[in-house]
């Protein structure tokens, strides 16, 4: 039985993985600040007690992208997701056997787009937000590290996810839905990438085997409204009414106004008007990646 180091495990993606490692019998041991940890560690500050090497290690610990709002939130970023995976490359720095294979969990936030069709893993990394250069600068540290250890790598940049009780955008729109108000936008026909958490999990073990940079996604790119027209289904609610675009603009430029803590301007809405999605042939090609589509897997509890 392989044994698995997980960070991150309290966390949404890091719950199907840790459920999932458990299922197929690995052993898996934990790192983490919160209760129920094999290893309570917070890696912002410090490196795990390690009592031996783990076959692979699974990184998912990270601080979740948000827009922050003080010099101190953007700080954090950087002191979880670099500090910290200094901090435990460092502890396994000190296994006297070697490492076999780490996967890193990434984001698609790394390339720095809020628009852009099929984007793939050859794309310029050239994020200047907080949270994608703390990705980027995490990514450059695994990379030069097992390369230099002899270690398989495997990074996975990954959109939004989803599953049961979601967290962030998909978590709002949810619980927007569900209190009644929620509106598509100009149709609502922007399609962003997504992937089933749950899918990721499954792949985890073959992919570390492998090694290198992929893109996950559902392979469909659902539009908002047709996301939308799921929730409410499940929650047995109406569809959302939908706001014309020449509406929303008026709102945007009221916004715009206001300045950057407005629920809307011109920049929120050219994002969340425009498509986003990620070229995931790579993965196909290299593990025959086959996810299920997330208006087929979404569920709502």
């Amino acid at each position: 039985m392989l044994k698995v180091l997980l960070t991150g495990a309290n966390g949404f993606l890091g719950q199907y993985i840790n459920d999932h490692l458990i299922e197929k019998g690995y052993v898996v041991e934990t790192i983490g600040r919160g209760v129920g940890n094999s290893i309570s560690c917070d890696l912002s500050l410090q490196g795990p007690q390690l009592s031996d090497c783990p076959d692979l290690v699974i990184h998912c610990a990270g601080k979740a992208h948000f827009i922050p709002k003080s010099e101190n939130e953007k700080k954090e970023f950087f002191d979880i997701n670099v500090i910290g995976t200094k901090n435990l490359l460092n502890s396994l720095e000190q296994m006297p056997t070697r490492l076999k294979s780490f996967v890193f969990i990434s984001s698609v936030a790394v390339y720095g787009k809020d628009e852009g069709s099929e984007i793939n893993e050859e794309t310029p990394l050239l994020a200047n937000d907080p949270y994608g250069l703390s990705k980027i600068q995490a990514e450059h540290l695994i990379l030069s590290w097992c390369k230099r250890k002899g270690v398989i790598c495997t990074i996975l940049r990954l959109p939004l996810l989803v599953g049961v009780n979601p967290p962030g955008n998909l978590g709002a729109m949810i619980n927007g839905i569900n209190r009644g108000y929620y509106f598509d936008v100009a149709g609502g026909r922007a399609r962003k990438s997504v992937v089933l958490a749950e899918d990721v999990a499954m792949i985890l073990p073959q992919v570390a085997r492998i090694g290198g940079v992929y893109n996950l996604t559902d392979r469909y790119h659902p539009s908002f409204s047709e996301l939308s027209s799921n929730i409410a289904r499940q929650l047995g609610k109406k569809q959302p009414l939908n706001l014309p675009m020449w509406i929303t603009k008026l709102m945007a430029k009221f916004g715009d106004f206001l300045g950057k803590y407005a629920p809307i301007n011109s920049k929120k809405l050219d994002k969340i008007t425009s498509d986003l999605t990620f070229d995931d042939q790579n993965a196909v090609n290299a593990f025959n990646w086959n996810p299920k589509p997330v208006l087929k897997g979404l569920k709502i509890n």
